[in-house]
């Protein structure tokens, strides 16, 4: 029952929206699309994919875990492909940590998977963070609402949570000093860096090329708000929830809905196309015994 509650709320979400807007004008924006713009954010997607995948193997190192970057792309890109096709958008990171458990053991494996998305967390915060810093400091930006500011509060929240847990003694409070060294970590924060700004890009290009310009003010907050919505759990790829915030945040750039709402489609669609070599990767490993489809879909 939940699992067909999950999937049936990205497509009732995303039929609302498109609903709300005029469908007919989101129709028009993606069949104008521009082709340019779309390779720019396909592209922007897969170097994204290698970058993500150098980072979990700098996380891996200092967990103690080898893993050799020709696997690590692999399992980045076979993690992608489930979590865009199941519910929840974790089944493929537990299935990574799963089929990196050889490399060491199951807790150092599920460790060195959830630091590295936890560290690309919170530096994308911590730009949308600054981004709204300089929207307040700066005049002539975008003018925020209040509620624009429930996601970085709740960010710092996290962050001040995190803190006071890793001050603690145990497994926890280990797992959290780590991340600390790991975000003090030259090589992972610019990587962790390159990351935050490839998504940025990507979600720029594909309103670029469903027709919207998206002005600087909005690089590093409004495009991280839309981001951040794909992360609510009750959600497929986080289809429909990245088009709502999209089309209830664009008329603030003095963009339309509809706009909003053309440009998550193409970033979606597109997700999906760069995630495909996940497909050969998949073949080429078969899925642990322990790890079996019919599991995968439980957890």
């Amino acid at each position: 029952m939940k699992r067909a509650l999950n999937i049936a709320v990205s497509p009732g979400v995303l039929a609302l929206v498109i609903w709300w807007a005029d469908a007919g004008a989101v129709l028009a924006h993606l069949r104008a699309a521009s082709a340019g713009w779309l390779v720019l954010a396909g592209m922007s997607l897969t170097v994204l994919t290698f970058a993500m995948a150098k980072r979990w193997q700098i996380v891996g190192r200092a967990l103690d875990l080898e893993i050799s970057y020709r696997r690590a792309v692999g399992e980045y890109y076979i993690a992608q492909l489930v979590n865009l096709i199941l519910p929840g958008g974790v089944v493929g990171d537990v299935a990574r940590a799963v089929r990196l458990r050889h490399a060491g053991d199951m807790v150092r494996a599920a460790q060195s998977v959830a630091a590295e998305r936890i560290i690309g967390q919170v530096v994308t915060f911590a730009a949308l963070g600054f981004g709204l810093a300089v929207a307040v400091i700066v005049p002539g930006g975008i003018a925020w609402p209040v509620p624009g500011w429930v996601v970085p509060v709740c960010g710092v929240a996290a962050v001040g949570v995190g803190i006071a847990v890793s001050r603690r003694s145990g497994a926890t409070g280990r797992f959290f000093r780590l991340i600390g060294r790991l975000l003090c970590n030259l090589n992972v924060l610019m990587l962790s860096a390159l990351i935050t700004v490839l998504l940025i890009f990507s979600l720029y290009a594909c309103a670029r090329a469903t027709g919207t310009h998206i002005p600087p003010a909005g690089w590093f907050t409004l495009i991280p708000l839309i981001l951040s919505a794909m992360l609510v759990p009750l959600s497929v790829g986080g289809w429909g929830w990245r088009e709502g915030a999209a089309g209830a945040l664009f008329p603030l750039i003095g963009a339309a809905p509809d706009a909003g709402i053309a440009m998550g489609i193409a970033y979606g669609a597109l997700m999906m196309i760069a995630a495909l070599p996940g497909l050969y990767f998949w073949m080429r490993t078969p899925v642990p015994s322990t790890l079996s489809p019919s599991r995968m879909e439980t957890l």
